[in-house]
């Protein structure tokens, strides 16, 4: 009944005016910048965080703000990814697998509107385990330390077995490559300079929103000029742009399963989106990928990461919230803020300042709404720019490419090198070697180094720690068996045909 209570008057507040109207301008302002690659919605809150409190709104209102235009950006960041093979942030990029096959059959505004509505079912699944699970699932995440999140992040390479099926030496050299890429920049441990060839420019390490750009939209620009003629639009039949009842039916199950462990996964501080969307596709395409469709357009494909993206993002605020530690990027920018209205997130923040937790849960169910009104009806207006003729579209995406990667450093030097890794995809991707674990390598590969280090300097270089607690022995397990399990599924299948021969 305390829940209750509670969740009662977080509505109370989530449902004043003011704070309607602010959730509403921040599901709108996150789905804009969740379309431009390169943004993200850490970037967006910290634009925002400083307008909020110039602005003089209260707290709840400037958190709901900000919480708004995070979960936004999880919704918009699919558009691209779906259209045009660029994800817009780190966590969409297992929707392009099966996202832009759908959108090169004519099914994209199908792939952008089942996204849209599981999206909202991984969100409001986590705002249900935020306010029935917060205190326990807070205690349960302090059992992680460094060991356990460093086999955490080799689970999640392993599961990259599974994303390619029957490539996995070339999704291998793709995760190392981006190993290799994570490593460029200042050693944080020594402070020594590592593989920067003397240039300053690679001091702070090859960003993200770089080689995102360079190997998605620059080698997609190549490819698409090598394919398709300057008359014609780069897809023609754009077809329906709303999903039915059977495709909902069979994503129903997969969006849930997702969500839930998407959701876990976003309470592990650090762990975050793509983990989550990495680990539920390579989950889905297990249980349910028995016709091989999976990387080819399958629908399943595209709904169990978006469900899990959204529900990691809405699981990150548990930590925040109930123990001051941020579960991601946007949420450490988040505590800034709070910091800004003398506000200090942890244990006694629920009983301190009820009107702030609770009115940011009111106010996700509230947000979620908002963003499922505002993006299945706009499925149909973004696959129009489908489209659009080579002769427009090449230059537009370059152009907005080219400002995603000018304002992180503001260097032509960042240009130079975005155009050199779009050739290296161009030919990676001619290759037939996938983009998707090269990107997880970039992304997973620093927090991997560090969580290792950390766990080796606890115990001076005892390599015991790796699987000194339960959790971490479950994960080797797990992590071992997604390698073996289908090398050893491929030979049983062999075996009747070597047999037959």
């Amino acid at each position: 009944m305390d829940t209750v209570s509670h969740l009662a008057t977080g509505f109370a507040v989530a449902t004043q005016p003011t704070n309607l109207f602010v959730a509403a301008i921040g599901s709108f302002i996150g789905t804009v910048v969740g379309l431009l690659p390169g943004l993200g919605p850490m970037n967006a809150v910290a634009i925002l965080m400083p307008l909020a409190f110039a602005m003089q709104l209260p707290p709840e209102s400037a958190l709901i703000l900000m919480a708004a235009v995070y979960i936004g950006c999880e919704y918009g960041g699919r558009v691209s990814s779906i259209l045009l093979n660029v994800p817009g942030e780190a966590a969409a990029i297992m929707t392009a697998i099966d996202g832009y096959p759908m959108a090169r059959k004519g099914l994209g505004g199908v792939a952008l509107s089942i996204s849209a509505w599981s999206s909202f079912v991984g969100s409001i699944i986590a705002t249900i385990g935020i306010t029935l699970l917060a205190p326990m699932l807070a205690r349960w995440a302090l059992a992680f330390g460094p060991a356990e999140y460093f086999a955490l992040m080799c689970f999640a390479f392993a599961c990259l077995t599974g994303l390619m099926g029957d490539r996995p030496m070339k999704a291998l050299l793709a995760a190392l490559i981006g190993l290799a890429l994570s490593t460029v920049g200042v050693d944080s441990n020594s402070g020594v300079y590592r593989f920067t060839f003397d240039s300053v420019h690679l001091s702070d390490g090859i960003q993200f929103t770089v080689v995102v750009i360079g190997l998605f939209a620059i080698s997609e620009m190549l490819l698409m000029l090598e394919h398709y003629g300057v008359s014609g639009g780069l897809i023609k039949n754009t077809g329906r742009s709303l999903f039915n009842l059977k495709e909902m039916a069979l994503t129903w199950w997969g969006t849930v399963r997702s969500g839930v462990v998407g959701f876990v996964v976003g309470v592990l501080p650090g762990a975050g989106a793509t983990v989550a969307s990495a680990l539920t596709y390579s989950m889905e395409k297990r249980l349910t990928d028995t016709e091989g469709t999976f990387g080819k357009g399958d629908i399943r494909g595209v709904a169990a990461p978006e469900a899990a993206n959204n529900a990691a993002a809405g699981g990150a605020f548990v930590p925040m919230l109930t123990l001051g530690v941020p579960g991601s990027g946007t949420t450490a920018v988040m505590m800034g803020a709070l910091a800004l209205y003398n506000i200090t997130p942890g244990p006694a923040l629920f009983d301190q300042q009820p009107q702030l937790v609770w009115g940011l849960i009111a106010s996700m169910f509230i947000g979620n709404v908002m963003l499922l009104v505002m993006n299945i009806p706009m499925a149909g207006i973004f696959t129009r720019m489908l489209k659009t003729p080579n002769w427009a579209l090449v230059p537009g995406i370059l152009a907005i490419s080219a400002v995603g990667v000018y304002s992180v450093h503001a260097t032509t030097f960042d240009l130079v090198l975005m155009a050199v890794l779009g050739v290296v995809g161009y030919l990676l991707r001619k290759c037939d070697v996938p983009m998707a674990p090269l990107i997880l390598g970039l992304v997973l590969g620093d927090m991997m180094e560090q969580n290792l280090r950390r766990a080796l300097s606890i115990t001076n270089g005892e390599l015991s720690i790796l699987w000194g607690s339960p959790i971490a022995v479950g994960l080797w397990i797990l992590a071992a068996a997604m390698v073996t399990v289908p090398l050893a599924l491929r030979r049983l299948k062999r075996r009747p045909a070597v047999a037959a021969a």
